[in-house]
């Protein structure tokens, strides 16, 4: 059965990003907040053995967490900064955007977005307050960007004692 298990089409795949980002938000959210989170994540990674680069920041750019376990290098904290300011532009997570992208058959040429500047994959999710919009950024960096992704839904859904968060993987995108 599980051989026989359906793509899920792009469409599908945006509701599910559509609703990570509806059901992972705080109440607040401070410099304080983002370094637990930050250590919260760098524990699971170490736990998991995954080499990646953590950052969490607020959208004026100041940067209250950052962590790079070793194997990552100055790459890393390329993409982070192209992540981040795709979040930041976009106010969705940054495999949302590629995604909205992929459905509507563009490119980030087509949006004056230079991927010099801007990253179109996932490992950039918007942290957002109740009521407040987004405050900050959370990035990843060091695995497939669909993995990346899912590093972050996992460790907030985890951290937020959220049990019910759908995910995709990274067979949905073949």
């Amino acid at each position: 059965m599980d051989s026989e298990k359906k793509e899920k089409t792009v469409e599908e795949i945006r509701k599910i990003l559509d609703m990570q980002e509806e059901i992972l938000q705080f109440s607040h959210f401070s410099n304080e907040d983002a370094i637990a989170l930050g250590n919260f994540m760098l524990h699971e990674a170490v736990k998991k053995e995954l080499d990646i680069s953590i950052s969490i920041r607020r959208t004026n750019g100041l940067i209250c967490y950052q962590a790079m376990r070793d194997g990552t290098n100055l790459d890393n904290v390329s993409w982070m900064n192209r992540k981040f300011n795709t979040v930041l532009r976009t106010e969705v997570s940054s495999l949302s955007w590629f995604m909205r992208l992929k459905q509507n058959d563009q490119t980030m040429a087509d949006k004056f977005m230079d991927e010099n500047i801007y990253a179109c994959c996932g490992g950039g999710f918007p942290i957002r307050v109740e009521d407040a919009g987004v405050v900050g950024i959370i990035i990843v960096s060091g695995l497939n960007h669909v993995q990346d992704h899912d590093f972050i839904i996992k460790s907030l859904s985890k951290y937020l004692h959220m049990d019910e968060v759908p995910r995709i993987s990274k067979s949905d995108l073949n």
